[in-house]
Formats: C-alpha cells, sequence, structure tokens
C-alpha cells in the first residue's frame, strides 16, 4: 500500500488561464473583430483593451450582462489628446467588478471630428463623464441625452484640455471686485 502511494504521482492542476486571457475570448467570441489592440502591464496586473468605436456600446453591455465578466461599474472615463496621431483622441472606460474585485479599460480611438458612441443608455455614470470630455476635448457623444458643456460657459472658445489649445487664454476674466481683466 504505501509503494503503491510513492508511485502514483498527483494529478497536475490545469494550468490558470490568465484573467485577460478569459476576457478577451469572451470578447472576441461575442463580437468578433471588435477589439483592435491590447496593451498589458502585468507587473500591475493591469490592460487596455482598444475596441473599434462602433462596437464601444455592445462591448460594455457584455462587460456588464455576462456573470461570468460581471463589470456592473463604470468607475470613470476620460480622454487623452495625441494631437500627433490620426487618431488624436483616446477616451479610455475604466469599468469595475465589484464580485471579482478586478478593474478593465476599454480604449477607443477618434479622430478630429469622429463621434464616438454615447455608453449613458448602459452606464448612468457615462452620463456626466461624457459631457466633460465633451467640454474640455471636444469629442462628440453620439446618442448622448443631453451633451453640452458641464464646466465651461457655453460661449467658450475651443477646448482647454486639447494639446494645441493657447497656452495664454483670450477671455475676460471676472475678478472678485468686479474689475475684468483679459488673460
Amino acid at each position: 500500500m504505501a509503494d503503491e502511494a510513492q508511485t502514483t504521482a498527483p494529478a497536475a492542476s490545469p494550468p490558470a488561464v490568465s484573467p485577460i486571457k478569459s476576457e478577451l475570448d469572451r470578447i472576441r467570441a461575442a463580437h468578433a473583430g471588435a477589439i483592435t489592440d491590447v496593451e498589458e502591464q502585468p507587473s500591475r496586473g493591469m490592460f487596455w483593451i482598444a475596441v473599434r468605436p462602433q462596437s464601444i456600446v455592445s462591448v460594455a453591455r457584455l462587460l456588464r450582462d455576462d456573470p461570468a465578466l460581471d463589470y456592473k461599474m463604470l468607475t470613470d472615463l476620460t480622454c487623452v489628446d495625441r494631437p500627433e496621431t490620426e487618431k488624436r483622441f483616446n477616451v479610455t472606460y475604466n469599468f469595475y467588478s465589484l464580485s471579482r474585485n478586478r478593474r478593465l479599460f476599454l480604449r477607443v480611438r477618434a479622430a478630429e471630428g469622429e463621434p464616438v458612441p454615447s455608453l449613458a443608455g448602459v452606464f448612468a455614470s457615462a452620463d456626466w463623464a461624457e459631457r466633460e470630455v465633451y467640454d474640455l476635448f471636444g469629442v462628440v457623444f453620439e446618442g448622448h441625452p443631453d451633451l453640452r458643456r458641464i464646466e465651461l460657459p457655453d460661449d467658450w472658445d475651443g477646448h482647454p484640455l486639447r494639446k494645441d489649445y493657447p497656452i495664454v487664454g483670450k477671455r475676460p476674466v471676472i475678478l472678485y471686485n468686479n474689475v475684468k481683466e483679459i488673460i
């Protein structure tokens, strides 16, 4: 009996599937051609999935509704301006799964004047965040229920977080003592 225990090798456990591979496979299976690029930082456990603009709504719904993914929260939506590239705006969505304690970042690249579909109908938290990106970068979110400026006055010229926005402004600033000063 003791000899038998020594000669029987323990069953090898199957190799662990990396979370990114599992999530990528689910997205690819449901939406072929939606993913354009994947950037990973394994040391930090983070990765970014670039998605075609026309696929962002369906991929976001999959992330929210698929029980194996379970990303019920859009915690943030932001943008980076890279004017040296053809698709200068990188709109980044930060999703969080409470049940799995995991983050996932989706990225949509958009050219100047190219609209990005709104996620406001999928995640209520996208409403104000999309308005902020519109206000500060000028990215238009197609299908947004109320796309208008949120931080700057309606008559403000330009979008101040674009890298081509002038450093010295041209707007009057109203000071506390009601004296106008041009900056």
